[in-house]
């Protein structure tokens, strides 16, 4: 029964957006495209697995799966690559998410990777990001999995933006940007060889602006931080930390309380809030549109500080 209202409300949903024109159009040819791209890699791979994060862009996918392949289950397993210091809002939202959709969750744990050796413990207050790595190598391995969903879209980063819709990996989990498949006119070949495995995006070529919108048109829920809210901070290296269990006030830091957002969710500890009065979809989409810098680029601390860090981390095997 589940799964049929969730198609029902699909169906629905599709059909309000068909009325209207403009943006919705651009919107349906990227969301057809994201269902080929699904769709196709899993009948090519034997152990897909689509990665989720709680997030925005990972909701949306989520979403476009459902609409790949419901009323059946998914054919792959979510797993969340759970650093520890996750916002409660969302484990509470990715919980709820995937009970109601009966689906079945995989957790690959830092602190289990670091309780077992794999990584050394950063301590309180660092950035556990870096680490997702070996964890998610780990998993892969463990689980055999060949083609792994992922929500990652060009925008976000200059290395992301050189990255294919598939990005094969090597036995060691890494990246080979000069090595990459050609995909000329959306032609795509996802055969990998014993050892290898492949991420997918089928987000790639979506931009922040469409997700927000892609969510207006399909009323897609979302954690509670993504809309104006009120919230203890500290301001950190130009960046507003929320005030939490692994973010506490260093010494000549003022803990406020500002009405602030989150653009991206991750690590509580490298993640930063924007100011915003924003608390609907439409105001959202209204602030985005007159935004000139990425969500990444404003307020995630291990992005903004290095040139280099997210092209060294995907090749180190990174999402």
């Amino acid at each position: 029964m589940e799964a049929e209202s969730i198609a029902a409300e699909d169906a629905s949903s599709g059909a309000r957006g068909a009325t209207r024109t403009g943006w919705v159009d651009h919107l349906r040819l990227l969301e057809s495209h994201a269902v080929f791209i699904l769709r196709e890699v899993a009948a090519e791979s034997e152990r897909p697995v689509l990665l989720f994060s709680g997030g925005k862009d990972s909701a949306v996918l989520l979403h476009l799966a459902l609409k790949a392949f419901r009323p059946g289950g998914l054919p792959f397993p979510i797993m969340h690559v759970d650093t520890g210091h996750n916002f409660a809002e969302v484990i509470k939202f990715r919980d709820e998410r995937v009970s109601r959709l009966g689906e079945r969750l995989i957790v690959a744990s830092v602190q289990e990777s670091i309780d077992r050796g794999r990584v050394p413990d950063p301590g309180p207050n660092v950035s556990r990001n870096r680490l997702q790595t070996t964890t998610l190598l780990d998993a892969i391995a463990e689980h055999s999995f060949d083609a792994c969903f992922g929500g990652a879209r060009r925008d976000e980063d200059k290395a992301r933006a050189k990255e294919r819709v598939l990005s094969f990996r090597d036995t060691f989990g890494q990246w080979d940007p000069k090595r990459q498949r050609p995909e000329l006119w959306h032609l795509y070949q996802g055969r990998v060889q014993p050892g290898e495995h492949v991420r997918a995006f089928p987000l790639s070529d979506w931009t922040e602006l469409d997700i927000w919108q892609y969510i207006a048109r399909e009323a897609i829920a979302l954690p509670d931080i993504y809309y104006a809210h009120r919230r203890q901070v500290v301001e950190r290296d130009g960046m507003l930390l929320a005030v939490c269990e692994w973010v506490t006030p260093e010494p000549g830091e003022d803990v406020v309380e500002e009405t602030v957002r989150f653009r991206t969710v991750g690590d509580a500890t490298c993640t930063g809030a924007v100011r915003s009065a924003a608390q609907t979809v439409t105001e959202i989409i209204e602030e985005v549109a007159a935004s000139r810098v990425s969500e990444r680029g404003a307020t995630r601390a291990d992005d903004r500080f290095s040139e280099t860090a997210m092209e060294d981390r995907k090749r180190e095997g990174y999402f």
